[in-house]
This record gives structure tokens, C-alpha cells and sequence, in this order.
């Protein structure tokens, strides 16, 4: 069994209020962070401050395979109390108020406020500064009310998500991988059969990638980060150079570009091929055998052309592609001073 990982950033380490908080095997709390009392992190969930703060009020529920994150420099992201997170779901550099229900597979985007009283159904993606006010049950992406909600039925909707968390079958033991200088994977991560990762790449906390028949390759400087699941079951996987990968985003067997980058809660197909230069929007999907033409922002389920790729956006990419290469730096750093 993996234990907890935690690790400080620029040299703040976490802090909990209350002792002990039960973390899952394989989660990461990183930074910033600061955790109310009665947590309950899931199996291989992370909760990365790192670039900016993360304020978690008491009783927080995080579902297995689930990422609470930040925007370097923009937006912290503040949880209030009595807060339920599902499975798969991203909480990213939000504001999030007290009695919340965040569904599985849901995506909270930068900047966004949900008010206190809100319940967020599966598969939902509230899109960057959306305003979600209390007393509503919102579904669809982007996230809409669908009805009114009553706080019983929120408590009631808490209760069951977390029943239905049970614990996730223990994986098979990973494939032992040294890494090249300048390689950062981190520990609770998952890495099977062949795979290659090209000079200055990173596989960031609780992915699993698994090679079950072709091959994965990832190019130089690519980041794959959290809680993403990369499988091969026929061709293989093959990520160009500095293209990123963002959280708990799914591929299989297909092939990404360089300069690209695949936003978080994404779903890429078998077959799919994207070309270099493509941003593809959080929570789109592709299907079976899509071609992304490069130079466009592509968004949507299925995921179609929304505009061309400006240099604004350009410049974006590479900077996380950039900051990446430098957070993989000190997390191999901090990783090591654990030994």
C-alpha cells in the first residue's frame, strides 16, 4: 500500500486543523493548503497548492481519483464547511460555499463562485467565472439550473455519494522506473509496461499510466498532470513535445501534437489524432478516430472547431509547459528529501 505523500511547496507544508484526518492510500496534499477539521481525503486524490492558497473548511469529503487545484498567481481556491466531492471530479482555483455537493466526474473551473446550498449533478462542467446561486441543483456543461433544492435533499445527496464511495480495488504493483535526469514521476503515481518519457517530462501525482499492449511515449517537456489515466489496448499512446495534459483528463490510444494542450476532465478516444497547436477545452470529448486540426481551439462533446488558436492563448500554453518543467524540478527535489 502506497501511504500519503506530503510535501511542502516553496518551502510551506500543509496544515491541518485537526489530527487525524484520514488520508487514502496514494493521496497528496501539497503547499499552501489548509484543511478543516473531520477531512476525508479519497484513494489517490490530491490537493496541490502550490503558486497560490488552498482554505478547506471542517467535514470536507474528496472522492477517490479527485484533484483540488489553483491558478498560479490568479485565483486561490476556498471551500467552505460540509463540502462533498465525488470521484473523478476537479475543483479548480474556485470559490466553493458551505453545504456543497460536487458530484462524480464534475469540473469547477477558475474563477467561479458556487453559493452556499448547491448541488452539482454528475458529469456537470461549470465554466470559468460562472456564478452558481444557492438553492439549485445544476446540470450539463456548461452548468445550468435545472430545479430547486431543498437543504434535506443536499444532506441526503452527501450521504449517498459518500456511501457509494467504497474502496477502490488495490492496483497490481507498478513497474519499477528510474528516472532520467530532468524526469519527474512522482511517487504516487502508477507506471506499467513500456513507456518512455522524453528529457524535462513530468507525470504528476496519481496518474496511472498503463501499457497494456502498445506502447506509451511522451515527448520532451510534456506534463501529464494528476489523476490522469492514460491505457493502450491496441497502437499505443504518443504525446508530442511540450504538450500538457491536464487533471484527471483520459486518453486511449491515440496521438497528441506538439505545443498542445488537452484540458482538464477531458476524454480523448481511441483513434483520435490531434494535431500541434491545439487547445482542446476542459470537459470536451473526442470521438472514435476525430482528427483536431492543429492552430484552432477546439471545444464541445464531441469536441468542434470554436475559433482559432491566438497568440494569447499560445503564449499561455507555453507558459505552463514552462512551469511545469520547473514544478517537476522541486517535486523530484522534495520527493528525494523524503528518502
Amino acid at each position: 500500500m502506497t501511504p500519503e505523500l506530503i510535501l511542502p511547496h516553496d518551502g510551506v507544508l500543509p496544515v491541518f486543523s485537526a489530527r487525524p484526518v484520514w488520508c487514502g492510500r496514494a493521496s497528496t496534499v501539497i503547499g499552501d493548503a489548509t484543511i478543516g477539521a473531520q477531512a476525508w481525503l479519497g484513494d489517490h486524490s490530491v490537493i496541490r497548492a502550490d503558486g497560490n492558497r488552498v482554505t478547506i473548511g471542517e467535514r470536507f469529503w474528496l472522492g477517490h481519483r479527485s484533484t483540488v487545484h489553483i491558478a498560479t498567481l490568479t485565483y486561490p481556491t476556498l471551500v467552505g464547511d460540509r463540502v462533498t466531492v465525488g470521484r473523478n471530479a476537479v475543483v479548480h482555483a474556485c470559490t466553493v460555499g458551505s453545504d456543497v455537493v460536487i458530484e462524480d466526474d464534475v469540473i469547477v473551473l477558475d474563477g467561479a463562485h458556487v453559493e452556499d446550498g448547491v448541488l452539482i449533478e454528475a458529469g456537470a462542467t461549470v465554466f470559468p467565472r460562472a456564478h452558481l446561486a444557492a438553492g439549485f441543483a445544476y446540470a450539463g456543461s456548461p452548468a445550468k439550473p435545472v430545479r430547486p433544492i431543498s437543504a434535506p435533499e443536499i444532506a441526503e445527496r452527501a450521504e449517498r455519494l459518500r456511501e457509494a464511495s467504497g474502496d477502490l480495488p488495490q492496483p497490481p504493483p507498478a513497474d519499477e522506473l528510474e528516472p532520467e535526469p530532468g524526469i519527474f514521476v512522482a511517487r504516487t503515481a502508477r507506471l506499467r509496461g513500456r513507456v518512455a518519457l522524453g528529457a524535462g517530462a513530468g507525470v504528476l501525482f496519481s496518474c496511472d499510466l498503463h501499457a497494456e499492449v502498445g506502447p506509451i511515449v511522451v515527448g520532451a517537456n510534456t506534463n501529464i498532470q494528476d489523476n490522469s489515466v492514460v491505457r493502450t489496448r491496441g497502437e499505443g499512446v504518443v504525446l508530442g513535445r511540450d504538450t500538457t495534459i491536464g487533471h484527471n483528463v483520459r486518453l486511449a490510444d491515440c496521438r497528441i501534437g506538439a505545443r498542445s494542450l488537452i484540458g482538464i476532465g477531458c476524454v480523448v478516444a481511441p483513434g483520435t489524432v490531434v494535431g500541434d497547436d491545439v487547445l482542446l477545452a476542459a470537459g470536451a470529448t473526442t470521438d472514435p478516430g476525430q482528427l483536431l486540426d492543429g492552430g484552432h481551439l477546439w471545444g464541445g462533446r464531441p469536441a468542434r472547431i470554436l475559433g482559432a488558436l491566438d497568440s494569447n492563448k499560445r503564449t499561455m500554453m507555453a507558459r505552463v509547459v514552462e512551469g511545469y518543467v520547473a514544478h517537476g524540478r522541486a517535486y523530484r527535489a522534495a520527493q528525494e528529501a523524503l528518502s
